[in-house]
């Protein structure tokens, strides 16, 4: 009894000196190279690996990750060790006889039905009406947007395109006028500044857009009576089988009430990092992407009465809107947008937005089975995917070092060696309420040089960190 804990003492002491023994590299660790140079190359690519600067923070970030398992493992053995020390001593006087575990078939056989409920294939909803709405402004480039949305549009009936313009912008409504009766044109009738703090005038855009969101999605829902709704904005044009897309997943948003919206879009949807053999792949997404999202009039009741004054696209990535939902995704991106103009003065687009690849095949989603996409068992598929992938380091795979085939794995454990792995990989490396852009239970699926690669926490997540924004 005296030697055991004499060894967890031991073994405590050893994790406590190996911290300090880190933390004492960690701080008096020499500077570590200059900022590189370049361009305006695009992102991920050799000018943010080249520098030194990169390079060396991405090395740390991976040296933190090894030694982070390291003291993980240890601190495991020693919490074991404590736990059978602690057992043995409380049962010290006691002698408990092992009773036999009885297996429970009809467990088994209620198991095997809920599996076979979850991949039932998902119900078929017919005739159901989609209604497109447009949310426009002062652009008479929404011209190619429309242009797209009706050419590729099936059914008039079935896909009514409803524009609603903001601003009062008499070229742009002229535009939209000229479609004469193949789209519905209706007017934000409330035009005015909105008041504001002093240092929110800036911002004065952002609160707007919210307001002109709130009216038009109540016409759509509460005016025109529909059920569901895909909302675009006048600067996204649409891909081939956006129409099909969308019809293909309605079912299942309205059977799978772990999911809030579907999206068109792929934030990491850049040509070099998506599979352009695999138009028909569909993800779940914890981060709410919008550019061309469905949403049912369910969740328009639910979050109307708290619709925030501004900035409503961070406020519905919020936990207190997010409940733990998610939204599904493609692989390649059903949107693009060419609006460089607008409120966020082109954040992103330059860096990110303008390289997204826009499919140009048409998948007919409506004849696949999506059952997959339910929540139980995609889980179950996609923590096996991702973790039995084997663990490599970004200066393998920058380095064309990885020699096993098929997916693999990057694994972070904090913000900065996220931040730092994303960047160096190419992937957008913001977070909003600790949420990854394309991640699901904080995973990040991409291609690097024609691999799948997923940045991934360690096994056994436990949920999203808010203070990681």
């Amino acid at each position: 009894m005296v030697r055991r804990a004499s060894l967890i003492l031991c073994g405590v002491t050893l994790f406590i000196a190996w911290n300090a023994l880190l933390l004492l590299f960690l701080w008096w660790r020499p500077p570590i190279g200059s900022p590189g140079t370049g361009g305006g190359a695009e992102p991920g690519e050799g000018r943010e690996w080249g520098g030194d600067l990169t390079r060396n923070v991405v090395q740390l970030a991976e040296e933190v990750e090894a030694e982070l398992e390291k003291q993980k493992l240890l601190l495991q053995q020693i919490q074991s060790h404590r736990a059978l020390w602690e057992k043995k001593k409380k049962n010290n006087n006691q002698i408990k006889e092992k009773q036999p575990v009885e297996v429970n078939n009809d467990d088994d056989a209620g198991a095997r039905e809920l599996e076979s409920e979850v991949l039932q294939k998902i119900p078929d909803v017919k005739d159901i009406v989609i209604p497109v709405l447009v949310i426009a402004c002062d652009r008479p480039t929404v011209r190619r947007s429309l242009d797209k949305l009706l050419y590729y549009r099936p059914s008039k009936e079935l896909f009514p395109v409803i524009v609603s313009q903001d601003c009062g912008h008499e070229e742009t409504a002229r535009v939209i006028g000229s479609y004469g009766d193949q789209v519905m044109h209706i007017r934000q009738p409330d035009l005015s500044d909105i008041r504001v703090r002093a240092d929110h005038r800036k911002f004065q855009g952002y609160y707007k857009i919210s307001r002109h969101y709130r009216w038009a999605l109540n016409q759509v829902f509460h005016t025109f009576k529909y059920q569901v709704a895909v909302i675009v904005e006048d600067d996204l044009e649409v891909a081939p089988d956006f129409f099909e897309y969308f019809r293909s997943l309605f079912p299942l948003l309205l059977e799978d009430k772990t999911l809030w919206c579907v999206s068109a879009w792929n934030d990491n949807g850049r040509e070099q990092m998506i599979d352009p053999k695999a138009p028909e792949l569909l993800y779940r997404t914890d981060f709410f992407p919008g550019l061309g999202w469905m949403l049912l009039k369910d969740l328009w009741e639910e979050l109307e009465p708290k619709w925030p004054a501004s900035f409503w696209d961070d406020w519905i990535r919020q936990p207190g809107q997010r409940r733990e939902r998610a939204c599904v995704r493609p692989e390649i991106s059903r949107t693009m947008t060419f609006g460089r103009k607008g409120v966020s003065m082109g954040q992103f687009y330059d860096q990110y937005l303008r390289f997204i690849k826009l499919n140009d095949q048409f998948v007919p989603f409506t004849q696949r089975d999506l059952a997959f996409l339910k929540k139980e068992a995609y889980d179950r598929t996609f923590a096996e995917i991702v973790y039995t992938a084997p663990a490599v380091r970004v200066e393998e795979l920058h380095g064309n070092k990885v020699t096993v085939p098929g997916p693999v794995r990057v694994q972070y454990s904090n913000k900065d060696t996220f931040k730092a792995f994303a960047k160096a990989l190419g992937v957008m490396d913001d977070l909003k309420s600790g949420v990854p852009r394309a991640g699901y239970r904080g995973v990040v699926s991409f291609m690097f040089r024609g691999r799948r690669v997923f940045l991934a926490p360690p096994p056994g997540w436990k949920g999203y960190d808010t203070t990681w924004s």
